[in-house]
């Protein structure tokens, strides 16, 4: 709203032209209820270039202040205007999505930076895996200006090779003394931080353990077995780590895919506990985050009234108490999405290793409008890879990838002994 209202003042004067660029579930849903919702923001009109080519074309040729786009079409949109970019504004919603300057789409953007007059950047996690992430989403703001014209120069000024691969790679920096304060001291003149504390009730973790049967956990112990060992002899890199960390996150919440992609079910110790809290609710609507499909199906097998985040309309439907349990994906629904006025309890099926996901998915509830304390709960499976995440990772405020090699190389210490 604070935005929106910006780009109305903006429109009498200084822009002639808005683009939005927005997740997908935010640029058809949120966006265009946040234009709606307010009496002072009447004036604005709006298209959403979202869908089927010829959809996002009549979308982009209807006489609109702003046109919405979500992000995978980004590329699309530069190539579709190459050199006759009408768009004066830009506003990109989750700037941090942006983080990558080897992305198609921030080299996109990049091309047509110079045809625009202002680009405004909203984020909540500006720098999720350190402060390396923040020169492409500034350099979009100001062209360079602050934090220089190249990812080469600003990682030569500030950081220092941490790391190295084989053949002397560097894979990982860290930050020379000092370089923090350096770094936001060149962007202060333009980025604001707009703190939302004491504004909004309490946010309330509460860990639920599951317990898994002698033989359920003597599947995973297998499972990890049978993955780690062959690692003994070889170097332990993020794709294989990544490979068997899922395995153990799929059999800790009861089900894993075999190599054909089949599910198999080991057993239902999550689906029983997540019931108990869904009871403990007494009624009030429950947001449930999952990580795998075969999740998300046994949840629905178990609970056919719930409902998924990405089915037409039910945001508006939650929001007005109307859904009892709605699931979701926190790679797909973290960012962007006003969810707080149809609920205050969140349950995690399975963690995530992403912290960005974990901590947007999580302020979906609690933001400005929440009403009472958010309550989130935790499913672990104790003695398997959930403990290591949430205690270990998300509390920890870990990179990801670090905390997934760490993670996985202990465990290969300890299946070896």
């Amino acid at each position: 709203m604070i935005t929106l209202s910006a780009i109305d003042k903006l429109l009498v004067f200084e822009a002639s032209r808005v683009l939005v660029i927005a997740p997908l579930l935010p640029a058809k849903e949120t966006w265009p209820a946040e234009i709606e919702k307010w009496d002072h923001l009447a004036g604005l009109t709006f298209s959403v270039a979202i869908g089927t080519l010829p959809e996002r074309i009549r979308a982009l040729g209807e006489k609109s202040n702003i046109t919405i786009i979500n992000r995978e079409n980004v590329v699309w949109l530069v190539d579709y205007y190459k050199t006759r970019w009408p768009f004066d504004t830009v506003v990109i919603d989750e700037l941090s999505s942006f983080k990558s300057s080897a992305s198609k789409r921030f080299r996109a953007l990049k091309r047509v930076r110079k045809y625009i007059s202002r680009i405004i950047g909203l984020t909540g996690t500006p720098a999720p895996n350190g402060l390396m992430d923040l020169w492409s989403q500034v350099y979009l703001l100001d062209e360079g200006a602050a934090l220089g014209k190249t990812l080469t120069g600003y990682r030569q000024r500030y950081f220092t090779p941490d790391k190295w691969g084989p053949g002397g790679v560097v894979y990982s920096y860290r930050l020379q003394p000092g370089a923090d304060t350096q770094i936001y001291k060149a962007i202060e003149p333009i980025c604001i931080s707009m703190a939302s504390a004491g504004d909004i009730p309490e946010m309330v973790s509460v860990d639920r353990p599951v317990i898994l049967a002698p033989d359920e956990l003597d599947a995973y112990r297998r499972l990890e077995r049978d993955y780690l060992l062959p690692l003994n002899t070889t170097e332990i890199d993020a794709a294989s780590a990544a490979v068997l960390a899922g395995k153990l996150l799929q059999l800790s919440g009861g089900a894993v895919y075999d190599a054909e992609g089949d599910t198999h079910e080991i057993h239902a110790r999550k689906l029983d506990a997540l019931d108990q809290l869904i009871e403990e609710a007494n009624g009030q609507p429950v947001l449930v985050f999952y990580n795998y499909k075969h999740e998300l199906a046994r949840i629905q097998k178990r609970h056919p009234e719930a409902r998924h985040i990405t089915e037409a309309g039910v945001i508006n439907d939650w929001n007005a108490g109307e859904v009892p349990l709605l699931t979701a994906n926190p790679a797909s629904a973290g960012h962007g999405l006003n969810l707080q006025f149809g609920g205050h309890i969140i349950i995690w099926y399975s963690p995530t290793w992403n912290l960005e996901y974990y901590e947007q998915a999580n302020k979906r509830l609690h933001r400005r409008g929440q009403t009472q304390p958010v309550l989130i709960h935790h499913l672990i499976a104790q003695g398997t890879l959930d403990e290591d995440i949430i205690h270990g990772v998300l509390r920890g405020k870990k990179k990801t990838q670090d905390a997934l090699l760490t993670a996985v190389r202990a465990r290969v210490e300890v299946v070896k002994r």
